[in-house]
């Protein structure tokens, strides 16, 4: 159990260590990727909702699904023509998206009955958030490089950490068959 854990982790920690490398040192190709990821996901939704439509009885769920489907299949051709538009776009999805959730962690520091070192970690939170935010909206080209970055300096941690947990069970492996092979 021990050995295939270790492996596993192994192998995420490296397959990690090496998107954050070229995360970090290639934010393009992480951008586009993102925008070819968006494409594909809209485009099996578009067949999910093609799915759905020809599964319903009724009429009205039939066009509802449709159209999403239609809408889904535009939004990928979009992607996939325009990425630098697309990813335009996405960045100041997540700012609106961290705007909105910082604002609610901020009001929610003041409606908790949590403790004050609580309330105090939530009204901070959201104020990040909602800073993020602020600044991928003033600069979207340049926030969707950041997070790009960002993105690669999380998994070089993820996949470090991953590598130090792979060692520590590969070693607790080890000890087990020791302390097996004693005792027999």
């Amino acid at each position: 159990m021990f050995r295939s854990l270790s492996k596993s982790l192994l192998w995420r920690g490296l397959l990690a260590i090496a998107i954050g490398i070229v995360s970090i040192a290639w934010p393009g190709v992480t951008i586009t990727a993102v925008v070819v990821i968006f494409a594909v996901a809209v485009f099996v939704d578009a067949v999910h909702q093609g799915s759905r439509a020809f599964s319903s009885e009724r009429a009205g769920p039939v066009a509802g699904h449709l159209l999403l489907a239609l809408l889904d299949i535009a939004a990928g051709v979009v992607a996939i023509a325009w990425p630098g538009i697309t990813a335009y776009v996405l960045t100041i999805w997540i700012g609106a998206w961290a705007v909105v959730t910082g604002i609610g962690e901020f009001a929610m520091a003041f409606a908790s009955h949590e403790a004050a070192g609580q309330r105090a970690l939530l009204g901070f939170g959201g104020l990040l958030s909602v800073a993020l935010g602020v600044a991928l909206f003033a600069r979207p080209d340049l926030g969707a490089v950041s997070l790009a970055e960002v993105f690669g300096l999380f998994s070089l941690a993820l996949g470090t950490w991953s590598l130090v947990v792979a060692a520590s069970a590969q070693h607790a492996h080890s000890q087990i068959e020791g302390a097996l092979r004693s005792g027999a």
